[in-house]
């Protein structure tokens, strides 16, 4: 995470990994360059909130194996899009990624590199080294969690 964050110069970049059969999860890693932003801490394997999909429409896109989306700035963007209340809510950042890691159409993790306090142009150097992680740790992920998960014990 720590060499994501400082290659995009993200404030913040943590991996969320889940099981899709399950809808487990948990966040597996976080690294925070900017040390006034909140870290999210490795938590125990949960089931996804029931109403996650009605309040997170990047959630749903992951879900779908969607491309992975780059928000320039969460107080303009597409409302079908980005949930502006559930982001100030939930994470409190001000632009982000939201890197899909899917393998055959199904949905292994999130890995998400945001900033704080100001919104943020996503290069396209960034996409391409977004894109680059991505293939590098998809079957890491996928084998974590095939290795990890303890449904919440």
């Amino acid at each position: 995470m720590m060499a994501i964050a400082n290659s995009l110069e993200a404030d913040r970049c943590f991996l969320y990994v889940r099981d899709p059969k399950t809808r487990f999860g948990q966040v597996a890693s976080c690294y925070c360059r900017n040390p006034e932003v909140p870290y999210i801490s490795k938590d125990k394997w949960q089931q996804e909130p029931a109403d996650l999909l009605a309040r997170d429409p990047m959630f749903q896109a992951a879900l779908n194996c969607h491309s992975s989306i780059y928000v320039e700035d969460v107080e303009t963007a597409n409302p079908q899009q980005v949930n502006r209340d559930f982001e100030a809510e939930a994470f409190g950042h001000r632009a982000l990624i939201h890197a899909h890691v899917c393998e055959q159409g199904q949905l292994w993790g999130v890995l998400q590199p945001s900033v704080f306090n100001h919104p943020r142009q996503w290069t396209t150097k960034d996409r391409q080294v977004i894109e680059t992680v991505l293939g590098k740790i998809t079957s890491i992920v996928k084998q974590y969690v095939q290795e990890n998960i303890n449904l919440g014990e």
